[in-house]
């Protein structure tokens, strides 16, 4: 898998610069960051629900162990 370097990050952002201009890529740079903190969250959140459904399992299998004691 090919990995980015800084190299190619600042031919990115120059690029951002000269399509965008100037004064508006500070104001993209802060749409994008917020885009990437909404994804963040709504990745943690599914993550907190599968984990949360994990520890049920086990509580419930649990109980049915201590059940056919």
């Amino acid at each position: 898998m090919p990995t980015i370097g800084w190299f190619e990050i600042l031919i990115v952002v120059a690029i951002a610069i000269v399509v965008l201009g100037p004064k508006d890529f500070p104001i993209m740079l802060k749409k994008v960051g917020s885009w990437i903190g909404a994804g963040k969250k709504y990745i943690n959140n599914i993550q907190n629900e599968v984990s949360n459904i994990d520890i049920e399992d086990s509580k419930v299998e649990k109980k049915e162990d201590k059940k056919d004691e």
